[in-house]
């Protein structure tokens, strides 16, 4: 399907309320707005300062007819391998769904994840978000029995991790 009037872009300092609430928005709309998660993370409300001061981080905003619908990014979580990123906070309201965005921003992903020098990418996910992990599985991520790293999230109680050179795009 055609993606018209989308437009992304890494994040500014002036989206950092915008995708706070896109996050926290799509938690509640999936009841997934449990502790341990990040809805109650406080770096929510600071992408642009998170993804700013951490190398080899990136964080990307998805605009649509000039709204802000939607973000996620490659981050290296505390405790992962050093070959090895995390796919993070990736939300999308619910008019970016469907029509392709998803598909595009994680691949906008992998394309920074193969330019950073990965070879892994882990995600962390809730079985409430079934149609993010049926995407996650389209790519070609596989589950985990247990967590990876220490991000602070044990809220997730999925966990998947994908081969850059494996993922199909």
């Amino acid at each position: 399907m055609l993606i018209e009037n989308i437009r992304i872009r890494t994040i500014e300092k002036k989206d950092n309320a915008a995708i706070a609430n896109v996050i926290r928005r799509t938690l509640e709309e999936f009841g997934a707005n449990h502790p341990g998660t990040v809805y109650y993370d406080a770096s929510t409300d600071a992408l642009f300062e998170l993804f700013r001061q951490t190398p080899r981080s990136v964080y990307f905003v998805c605009k649509k007819d000039g709204e802000l619908v939607g973000g996620g990014g490659i981050y290296p979580s505390d405790g992962l391998p050093e070959d090895t990123c995390e796919l993070v906070k990736l939300y999308l309201l619910p008019q970016a769904r469907g029509i392709g965005l998803g598909r595009r921003l994680i691949k906008r992903c992998i394309d920074f994840v193969k330019e950073a020098g990965y070879k892994n990418i882990y995600l962390e996910t809730m079985p409430e978000l079934t149609h993010a992990s049926k995407t996650y599985e389209k790519f070609g991520f596989e589950y985990l029995n247990k967590p990876m790293g220490n991000t602070g999230h044990h809220g997730c109680e999925l966990w998947m991790m994908g081969d850059i050179n494996k993922l199909t795009l």
